[in-house]
């Protein structure tokens, strides 16, 4: 089975429309497209996207540290 692309688990995990990330990204709003149907991303906005997704992993770790932390503190 073939990895899912890069700009669908993005947006899939973001919760954003393919319009929206190309705004984010700051790229032509068809582009994101472009990307999806063939298959291939520059390299540049490739680590760009998987930086969005480490970025957001790590922010739910942390959220779940402080709640763990609060509950420490509860003890």
């Amino acid at each position: 089975m073939s990895e899912e692309n890069i700009v669908k688990r993005v947006c899939k995990e973001l919760n954003l429309t393919q319009r929206e990330l190309a705004e984010i990204i700051k790229v032509n709003s068809g582009t994101p497209a472009q990307w999806v149907t063939k298959g291939e991303v520059p390299p540049t906005y490739q680590y760009l996207l998987e930086l969005m997704l480490e970025n957001k992993h790590l922010k739910e770790k942390i959220a779940k540290l402080a709640t763990f932390k609060e509950l420490l503190n509860e003890i």
